[in-house]
């Protein structure tokens, strides 16, 4: 089967990390570059990272590049794409535009161009053309324009054209209807048990869970629960050359690759009880009610289970919930619950502020960045003896 350019836009800082989980995949030529994953693969195997992939937001399809220094360009290349291998009149389209160059430097304008050049071949060619639809369309076009790489004079301005085959983000799980207050994106979460050395043989904890998203996205892992069944459509079971086929027997052998039952507790924990109630709805949602411990207690309270197994959390920061002063004694107190009762475990704790992670009085083993949404952040991971 013919071979294509992908490419899977992931949150900053986490490009290696998704390069791994693309290649695992079955992806090859896989290069990891900013907020993004370039690789190659066939028609099965985006439908599969679709399907499988825990770390990407999208996953866009590339089918055409080409020089592209002013709007004149862009419009001729554009015009030289056979748009009917893509979409008919009678289907919607929209064009969502990325990057600039000095003479594209308005995305708005560029998407315009772009979609001018579409509906200009249609009319010229077919007689009638396709609608905007810029909340569900049938078709999503992705294009990127790009100055060249700076330094190198061989790098000319260019246009990269893509279809976006995923449609709403990956982080989208759509097994979240409950949301507490400055919620992880489903894909960070999953991220970060990436970045940690968990492995479903040993218990894993949230001790400040909030609705969930960790001991849920950890719980899938374990389960080898496929991410994308829980989604109603994607954008590629619209496209022309959608394989319905292929697409159902997908989705029934991840069914069966699910496992029954996982090996060690997954657990979490709040002392808010709206929150956690949120958690339990969440968990209901995508049947893992049964195999999620979600306590309502205090961080004083948690106890570990077993001598050995993983904690990871994601306490406030203080750009967005409170006061940083009130949340020094938190973080105090999460050193010490770790110091005192967790010996032979292993911790990660995700923070956007410096003078916080401070509170915990611990000697961090290793510090990741990782970007949560804009805020730069230090996935600490603590050996505790």
């Amino acid at each position: 089967m013919e071979s294509s350019v992908y490419f899977a836009t992931v949150a900053r800082g986490l490009e290696a990390v998704a390069a791994q989980e693309l290649q695992a995949l079955g992806a090859s030529e896989v290069e990891p570059g900013f907020t993004g994953v370039q690789f190659r693969g066939d028609r099965p195997l985006l439908y599969h990272v679709n399907l499988w992939a825990r770390l990407p937001f999208r996953v866009l399809e590339q089918i055409r590049q080409f020089p592209c220094r002013d709007a004149d360009q862009l419009y001729q290349g554009i015009q030289e794409i056979d748009w009917a291998a893509y979409l008919s009149p009678e289907q919607t389209f929209a064009v969502r535009a990325t990057g600039k160059t000095p003479q594209l430097n308005h995305t708005h304008f560029t998407a315009l161009q772009v979609k001018n050049a579409i509906v200009d071949q249609q009319r010229q060619r077919l007689g009638q053309r396709s609608s905007i639809d810029t909340h569900q369309p049938d078709v999503w076009i992705n294009v990127f324009v790009s100055s060249g790489e700076p330094g190198n004079p061989r790098s000319r301005p260019s246009a990269i054209v893509s279809l976006d085959s995923t449609g709403e983000s990956l982080h989208r799980r759509g097994y979240r209807p409950a949301m507490g207050v400055a919620p992880l994106k489903e894909t960070l979460a999953a991220a970060l048990i990436a970045l940690t050395d968990w492995t479903p043989e040993r218990p894993f904890l949230d001790p400040l869970c909030g609705s969930g998203t960790l001991p849920i996205e950890a719980a899938m892992k374990g389960l080898n629960i496929a991410p994308g069944l829980f989604r109603e459509q994607f954008a590629f079971e619209r496209w022309r050359d959608f394989d319905g086929a292929l697409w159902s027997e997908m989705k029934r052998e991840a069914i069966a690759q699910q496992h029954s039952h996982l090996p060690a507790p997954i657990i979490g924990s709040d002392a808010d009880a709206a929150v956690l109630q949120d958690a339990q709805v969440n968990a209901r949602e995508c049947g893992l009610e049964a195999h999620l411990k979600l306590v309502q207690q205090s961080l004083s309270e948690v106890e570990p289970v077993g001598d050995r197994g993983v904690i990871l959390c994601n306490p406030p920061y203080g750009e967005r919930i409170g006061e940083v002063k009130s949340l020094g004694a938190l973080y105090r107190e999460l050193g010490d619950v770790f110091k005192q009762r967790f010996k032979g475990w292993t911790a990660y704790v995700l923070s956007g502020n410096q003078a916080l992670i401070k509170q915990i009085g611990l000697k961090p083993a290793r510090r990741t960045v990782v970007y949560n949404g804009a805020i730069e952040c230090r996935l600490l991971k603590y050996e505790l003896y």
